[in-house]
């Protein structure tokens, strides 16, 4: 088994229901969720005219290959509603693969650990409220030096929201059918 880090986020709709409906989704097709961390508001990022993000990052135990977990990703994505037009755009909800145990992995769809993780503050204190003492395997340095040291000034606020329990099963309309 592998452990993998994933952190969700989404701007539109209902944005906590959309995060209760990923993790269900993910338990069902990724692998059993280990601990979430706490949800954040986060401004948005990249293109801040749009409203602001729900996120929270998962620690899941998986068989799946990292190329596999993204793909199962992609399509919780697309069940959820997800519809992809340009880069940082407005979205109902986003899963990205940040960690897959300790490899350094680079194809044409996947790059690990995710790229980005040390400029975006919205990916940082999440993830330190999870792992603060593990150990970017690229940067050689741990989560929450990196947050430290992350000169991104984004808003970011941890919101005292009830936990997701119980994970019921997923609705969407495929599954009415």
């Amino acid at each position: 088994m592998s452990e993998v880090i994933l952190l969700l986020g989404g701007n539109l709709g209902d944005r906590y229901a959309y995060l209760q409906q990923a993790i269900v989704a993910i338990r069902d097709q990724i692998g059993e969720i280990l601990q979430a961390s706490s949800v954040y508001e986060t401004a948005c990022w990249g293109n801040d005219d749009q409203p602001d993000y729900l996120n929270q990052a998962l620690r899941v135990s998986t068989s799946l290959s990292a190329e596999e977990v993204l793909n199962q990703a992609l399509d919780i994505e697309r069940q959820l509603g997800r519809v992809r037009t340009r880069i940082w755009e407005p979205r109902v909800i986003d899963i990205d693969l940040i960690f897959y145990d300790d490899l350094i992995y680079q194809s044409a769809r996947l790059t690990l650990p995710h790229p980005r993780i040390a400029v975006r503050r919205f990916v940082l204190a999440p993830l330190c409220e999870l792992i603060p003492h593990y150990v970017h395997p690229v940067y050689q340095q741990t989560v929450h030096m990196l947050l430290q040291q992350c000169s991104d000034t984004s808003a970011v606020t941890r919101l005292s929201l009830p936990p997701i329990q119980n994970y019921p099963k997923l609705h969407t309309e495929a599954s009415a059918r």
